[in-house]
């Protein structure tokens, strides 16, 4: 099969001419074989350091770190900022998480408290207990004024507010959990002392540290707030026009200044709990400053002009970035990625009056699709060969990962027509119709500004209309999609990255039928269909099914019934890579796909003590 255009910007043919003035006629394998050697050159001029449990180097404090992001927060209150990704992440360098998930040792380890596990068999009943760290304390920059964290912090925040529906937080939802009777049981939150608090399972689960695990909050203010205003006077804590310094911090940072659409200023809290064996605390840099750039291009440039100390690169960055690392900075690189976006259709009955609907509502069509995505040429185009089709539905950390359980529906057109057929489908003049004559032809949404999905999208739309049938590609914002999803539901098909389950029980709002975020048809009250009903089931097993080996067999029927009916049909894993200035030690630096860039232990080279 000859290639028409496969790179419309010719930036790959353009390495293998003297001139580009005329494009010459290569076959997709040709093209592939090409780009595999481009891969293998790139990543022999790149690092591999993926972290497999290395202690770390003691550093030295003092310095500023250069970094950007791409918007403005909306709120600096941890509550608000459930709903705005930016706001999150800003909010949470104040923080702290009661434990973490190491997916190198496969562990869980402890962050702000320890924990133990507790189990009554015969009454079928859990306890985790939890134990606050010593010197875990709230400050507040440029004071002397030092708060102990302690149990209220936890249990005040899943009881009054995540725990109150009042205020609709993400975390309502894992309170909950299902008895066998079929009715619901809560999770209580218990103070046991200001230093002890209890998680009381009413039914012994699988994977308890999932449903426990959360940020604290700084409940001598949460607290009068909510006495004093109910839900409004907590949502009224700090809002972005107010001083930042305000805001205590038990994390590694204090957020001390913003000045809208400019910069955000962190600095280095001296009172966190994690220290080096000289008694440093983690971090080193002094300062980290946010220049607020609003577009990855910016971005980009700025790293390239030396005014940034990291950059993450898009597949088509990735050349110029090794090409020009010389001594200035360094290249790092990790395999696919651990998760992948995914492309969905609509089947909320909401629209059942649409044509669309009965496409979509059809496993068929949705196989179809799958075999209309070619992701052979994706990986080629839009990767510059550096990413693979994604066709398993666990990622390989997750402990029920299973090689042998793979997508069915690759790229193969004539199986799509065969499928398209089979549901009554018929071409003519080379168009696909339905059975009541409407032609074959839907939107695709992706988010604006993405350019990686753009191409994705138009690749799609070309594969689908070769066949007779027509894709819309349709960039739209962000939030606007964020409403769509959650609130009219009226969208058609979507590119959208949902995360990945590093744990077979993650995902308790998206995989469940009655889930707020089932993607296809969330808030079901009972199981649109017979495979989502064994879904439900099986999810609901496995979460509760503590023998590995029965487990094993609930999660492997569990993924293949997801791959059949392809829901979702997941997108690419793409190399990533990671470029950082060669002015700071990177000792201490590690970059692979289960943990990204770790930089928390960076220090500056040549510091005086």
């Amino acid at each position: 099969m000859r290639a028409k255009t496969l790179f419309a910007a010719a930036g790959l043919l353009c390495l293998m001419l003297a001139s580009c003035s005329k494009l010459p006629e290569m076959t997709l394998e040709e093209i592939e074989a090409y780009s595999q050697n481009l891969n293998t050159e790139l990543i022999q001029k790149t690092v591999s350091k993926p972290w497999k449990g290395e202690s770390f180097k003691d550093g030295k404090v003092g310095g500023t770190w250069y970094d950007t992001i791409l918007s403005d927060p909306k709120t600096f209150n941890q509550l608000i900022a459930e709903r705005d990704g930016t706001s999150a992440s800003i909010v949470s360098m104040t923080l702290e998480y009661l434990i973490d998930y190491d997916m190198t040792a496969r562990e869980w380890k402890a962050k702000g408290a320890s924990y133990t596990i507790e189990t009554d068999e015969k009454a079928n009943t859990l306890t985790v207990h939890y134990t606050i760290r010593d010197n875990f304390y709230w400050s507040w920059y440029g004071s002397d004024k030092k708060v102990p964290v302690t149990s209220d912090d936890f249990v005040f925040w899943y009881n009054e507010i995540d725990g109150d529906p009042a205020f609709a937080s993400s975390g309502y939802g894992s309170q909950w959990i299902l008895m066998e009777d079929g009715s619901e049981a809560h999770i209580d939150c218990v103070k046991i002392d200001d230093r002890n608090f209890d998680f009381i399972f009413p039914r012994i689960v699988a994977d308890p540290l999932i449903a426990t695990n959360m940020e604290l909050c700084p409940s001598f203010i949460f607290k009068p707030a909510k006495e004093k205003d109910g839900p409004e006077g907590i949502k009224a804590l700090f809002s972005v026009d107010k001083d930042p310094k305000e805001l205590p911090s038990c994390g590694m940072w204090y957020i001390t200044e913003y000045i809208p659409a400019q910069r955000l200023v962190f600095t280095r809290n001296p009172n966190y709990w994690e220290k080096d064996s000289k008694g440093n605390s983690i971090p080193y840099p002094e300062q980290k400053i946010y220049q607020i750039v609003g577009d990855s291009h910016t971005d980009y440039l700025l790293f390239k002009q030396g005014q940034t100390e990291v950059y993450s690169p898009s597949p088509e960055q990735v050349e110029e970035l090794v090409a020009n690392q010389k001594d200035d900075y360094t290249v790092f690189n990790a395999e696919g990625s651990m998760g992948s976006s995914l492309w969905s259709f609509n089947q909320n009955p909401q629209n059942k009056d649409k044509p669309y609907y009965k496409w979509f509502t059809k496993k068929e069509f949705r196989q179809a699709m799958s075999c209309l995505f070619n992701r052979e040429r994706v990986a080629i185009q839009t990767y510059r060969g550096l990413a693979e089709p994604k066709y398993s539905f666990f990622p390989e950390p997750n402990p029920y990962y299973n090689p042998d359980i793979t997508l069915k529906y690759k790229y193969d057109p004539v199986k799509a027509e065969e499928l398209l057929q089979s549901i009554g489908f018929k071409k003519q003049n080379g168009l696909y119709y339905d059975q009541e004559g409407n032609k074959v032809e839907y939107d695709l949404i992706i988010s604006s500004g993405g350019t990686v999905a753009n191409d994705m999208a138009q690749i799609i739309a070309d594969e689908c209309a070769r066949v007779g049938i027509t894709v819309n590609v349709r960039q739209i914002d962000f939030q606007k999609i964020v409403e769509m999803l959650t609130a009219t539901y009226d969208w058609q098909s979507i590119f959208i990255g949902l995360g990945s389950n590093l744990f077979p029980t993650q995902g308790a709002n998206v995989w469940p039928s009655d889930g707020n975020l089932h993607l296809w048809y969330p808030f079901q009250e009972k199981p649109a269909t017979d495979w989502e009903a064994r879904i439900d089931y099986l999810y609901n097993e496995g979460s509760y099914t503590i023998d590995h080996d029965k487990a094993k067999e609930i999660w492997d029927e569990y993924q293949e019934i997801i791959l059949e009916q392809c829901p979702v049909i997941y997108l690419m894993r793409s190399k990533s890579f990671f470029g950082i200035r060669n002015k700071w030690d990177l000792t201490n630096v590690y970059y692979d796909n289960k943990n990204g860039a770790l930089t928390d232990h960076i220090y500056l080279k040549n510091l005086i003590e």
